[in-house]
């Protein structure tokens, strides 16, 4: 591909991710103004006065017209300022970046189970075709995806924690613990291990293991099943009956001519897996008492709290943006006819 194209093809990408974000923009700036909470009335309540009434919704330039209002809107977010939460009363931007390791923790962790699973499984499945082990992944898989989180949460709880006591219960760490390390990076399994706190990370593993393999366990599901469905359909191809006709052994053909050919389409549905356990991980912070993202997006609408809830939704957006670029970034590296377009 010669510069030119590259770059016009780089230009075409930034300006894509510029429209998109707008577009991102927009829409969190309606949901702020459309949804009927009163921000005013969250911060001051059902009794303030009128003249504290007018006095804060001035304030808030709520008294000047939509595109006005937008364009402010726009400027405050170059500047990442998302207003101060009304129940902190901190910064969201801050209140933020407070919870969101504790989610990008679960959910990495949560990550690895399902495509450490997910993967190979899925592959091996497609090999053994209606056999036994494809059923027991496609049923295993079925019941997985099928389940209420909140429900297998509560249940993992039940047995694995109050009954036999193999692994720690809600929070991220015993109250024992919570002042026998310093949190640098709000990863506490990165900083006790950094800092040498084995006895901190053994607990904080302990923690963290039910809730990442539950929701690992939905993403295995669904990458399982996806992955089965895209290695089916490269088995029926000629070069896999000319690969065996040469005495390739079965599992070099499986994962040296079969599996790279279906890599690309498998990092988008692991990307779009994270993307969704980043985001989607509500119900299982909430059953474990995880102090994380999506407990802090749910504590804020619950509470009518709109800067917190346009900041998360926003940050959503972006998240999703950014591994649909990561995506499209790898098609072009792992997919040389990607390159040539």
């Amino acid at each position: 591909m010669s510069v030119h194209r590259q770059l016009r093809s780089l230009a075409s990408g930034l300006l894509s991710i510029a429209i998109t974000l707008l577009g991102l923009a927009a829409l969190t700036f309606c949901i702020g103004r459309l949804l009927p909470i009163d921000p005013v009335l969250a911060v001051l309540g059902e009794s303030a006065s009128a003249e504290a009434y007018a006095a804060l919704h001035s304030q808030l330039g709520l008294d000047r017209s939509l595109p006005v209002q937008f364009g402010h809107y726009l400027l405050d977010l170059l500047r990442l300022d998302f207003g101060n939460s009304l129940v902190s009363g901190q910064p969201v931007l801050s209140d933020i970046a407070r919870v969101f390791p504790a989610t990008l923790e679960l959910a990495t962790v949560a990550m690895l189970i399902g495509t450490g699973l997910g993967i190979p499984l899925g592959v091996l499945a497609a090999a053994r075709r209606n056999g036994p082990l494809d059923h027991g992944v496609r049923i295993v898989g079925l019941l997985c995806y099928s389940a209420p989180g909140f429900w297998l949460g509560l249940m993992a709880l039940a047995l694995f924690y109050a009954a036999l006591g193999w692994v720690g219960g809600p929070g991220r760490l015993d109250f024992a613990y919570q002042w026998s390390y310093q949190n640098v990076t709000g990863f506490v399994l990165l900083d006790a291990l950094w800092q040498g706190e084995w006895q901190v990370w053994r607990n904080a593993w302990a923690h963290l293991v039910l809730p990442a393999s539950i929701l690992g366990l939905g993403a295995f599901a669904y990458i399982s099943r996806m992955t089965r469905s895209f290695m089916l359909e490269q088995l029926q191809q000629e070069y896999i009956v000319t690969a065996r006709v040469k005495g390739l052994s079965w599992t070099r053909t499986l994962w040296l001519h079969a599996f790279p050919n279906i890599a690309v389409q498998v990092i988008t549905v692991v990307a779009l897996s994270y993307a969704f356990l980043l985001e989607g991980a509500v119900l299982i912070e909430t059953v474990f008492a995880w102090p994380g993202f999506g407990r802090y997006m749910t504590n804020a609408l619950m509470a009518g709290d709109m800067n917190a809830v346009v900041g998360c939704t926003l940050l959503v957006g972006v998240i999703f943006v950014a591994l649909n670029q990561v995506c499209d970034w790898l098609y072009r590296l792992l997919d040389p006819r990607s390159r040539a377009h």
